[in-house]
């Protein structure tokens, strides 16, 4: 499990601090109050955009990629979101039945009370099951030290009840997220997971193109991103994830790369 004590990045430090010469900027010299209020806009501004730059690490620690010592084994993590799905989770675990390839399934802690079952097969073939929120609210990243706290702490408890395995990484819906995520992470023992490749699967339903975007980036600790919850469905009305992961997991060991999950990777 990651340290528990939060460690404010350099941008959150100088936050802070920025806030406070600001203050003291406006108490001191009046007259100046525009710039020290358009410093602060500013700053809030830089804060707003690394929230919604996914694989930014300038609010915290964020798995881009696996760890140096994963990559140097050839692994790579397929990491499967927003499920579990009663018709294409189960389908995806035969694929990576057939493929001897380890995923990690981050989960919606909402759907997988819905369909415990589903979630312990998961765990019952091998695979991870890790925290994607309770409800996978499109507010998520609106939220504040209180509501982080809730919504990570119901999932907590709501996966580690039905699969016996208490989660150790989080994934924040749709990447995004603001200042007040970090600290909640660190209390919870959680470590953030973002990813090196995605393929838009949840909109995109052209499997060749969800395929390319895979495969261009796919090498040696390379962290990939699709959907079997809320999957776009193919002209043929087939869930991309079923079109394209075959040919990913083919790919893949024909490069020599091994498929593990992040908690694998992290050993």
């Amino acid at each position: 499990m990651p340290d528990s004590a939060w460690r404010p990045t350099r941008l959150i430090r100088a936050t802070f601090a920025l806030h406070g010469l600001a203050l003291l900027a406006a108490v001191a010299a009046p007259a100046q109050w525009r710039w020290a209020l358009g410093a602060v806009v500013v700053n809030h501004l830089l804060l707003t955009a690394a929230g919604l730059w996914p694989r930014s690490t300038w609010l915290g620690p964020n798995w881009t990629r696996l760890p140096a010592a994963a990559a140097a084994r050839h692994e790579i993590a397929l990491t499967i979101d927003d499920g579990p799905d009663p018709l294409v989770t189960p389908q995806v675990l035969d694929i990576l039945d057939r493929h001897a390839a380890r995923a990690t399934f981050f989960c919606v802690g909402e759907q997988a009370a819905r369909y415990p079952d589903l979630c312990r097969e998961i765990v019952r073939r091998g695979h991870a099951v890790e925290n994607h929120s309770q409800h996978h609210r499109h507010t998520f990243s609106l939220l504040g030290p209180r509501g982080f706290k809730r919504e990570l702490e119901a999932a907590q408890h709501t996966l580690s009840q039905i699969t016996g395995q208490r989660p150790g990484f989080f994934r924040a819906p749709a990447g995004l997220r603001n200042p007040f995520l970090d600290p909640v992470l660190a209390r919870l023992g959680l470590t953030l997971a973002s990813w090196s490749a995605r393929g838009f699967d949840t909109r995109i339903g052209d499997p060749e193109r969800v395929r390319k975007s895979l495969l261009r980036k796919l090498r040696a600790g390379a962290i990939l991103l699709l959907h079997d919850g809320h999957a776009a469905r193919s002209p043929r009305g087939v869930p991309v994830i079923l079109d394209v992961l075959p040919d990913v997991l083919k790919a893949a060991a024909a490069a020599g790369l091994n498929c593990v999950s992040l908690r694998d990777a992290r050993s």
